[in-house]
């Protein structure tokens, strides 16, 4: 694989059996024979994704955005194809790694650990996490305590001071303050100098605009275009909104094509 290269998928595809109740997955677990149904959420993706870009990904929900980012990050495998992703990884989702139990500050220990670091390394940057976070006296309080906002301050400043090659940022800032928001994107593109690489999972697409260099729209678990951002988040958000307004039959029906949506709304 080429060395500029920081992620190839290749035919990567993942179903997951359905069961509709416990039999059937009891059946499953024993019946060798036995065939449930299945859901096919993704098929076949080709992607590269190039050390130090930021691809946004953008689809309808069950569109397969964060089953590629959990495969990307080794949380999930694939059925069948190959993700091949050269350097260590971080996911930053609103509840990945996080205790409620724990203070904000034993939960940078905690997933300081989960992610392999010496105490030593967490204590360096424990107080750096601290003040990115800017939750104040909340720092030594349960988690289960915060606000949405202060928990999704609290997980992207820890993943970002993991220093990983790979960021996977999925829906976390959705639910942060402008100003948040704004040094979050102030980090991400600290970390695109530094050459490493961001996927950015998230319906807020208008935020894609400022600081992705491509953009891939999923639908249905397959690539409906990757192409840079002026050219199909307008595109993306009427389709979003023709959809809406579309019956059950006509939308499982809809099979969308990029050209056709950017002939309308470019």
């Amino acid at each position: 694989m080429d060395n500029n290269i920081a992620i190839k998928c290749e035919k990567l595809t993942k179903k997951y059996p359905i069961y509709k109740g416990s039999f059937q997955r009891i059946k499953g677990l024993f019946l060798q024979d036995y065939q449930p149904e299945v859901f096919e959420a993704l098929k076949e993706i080709d992607l590269v994704v190039k050390k130090g870009e930021i691809l946004g990904i953008v689809g309808l929900n069950g569109s397969g955005k964060s089953t590629l980012s959990t495969i990307v990050a080794g949380i999930s495998y694939p059925t069948s194809g190959e993700c091949v992703v050269r350097g260590e990884t971080s996911m930053l989702a609103v509840n990945a790694g996080i205790d409620n139990y724990l203070t904000g500050r034993e939960n940078i220990y905690y997933k300081g650990v989960l992610l392999g670091l010496e105490e030593r390394r967490i204590k360096e940057i424990e107080q750096d996490i601290i003040e990115f976070a800017d939750i104040g006296i909340y720092i030594d309080q349960q988690v289960r305590t915060y606000s949405s906002g202060m928990r999704s301050r609290l997980g992207f400043s820890i993943s970002v001071y993991m220093d990983p090659n790979i960021l996977i940022v999925d829906e976390a800032l959705s639910v942060g303050d402008n100003s948040f928001a704004d040094k979050s994107l102030e980090k991400f593109m600290e970390f695109k100098e530094k050459g490493k690489t961001i996927l950015f999972v998230s319906h807020a697409v208008t935020q894609m605009n400022s600081f992705c260099d491509k953009v891939l729209w999923l639908h249905r678990g397959e690539i409906v275009g990757l192409t840079e951002p002026d050219n199909l988040i307008k595109p993306y958000c009427g389709f979003a909104r023709e959809i809406n307004s579309m019956t059950k039959d006509e939308q499982m029906n809809l099979k969308p094509v990029l050209k056709i949506y950017q002939d309308k709304y470019l």
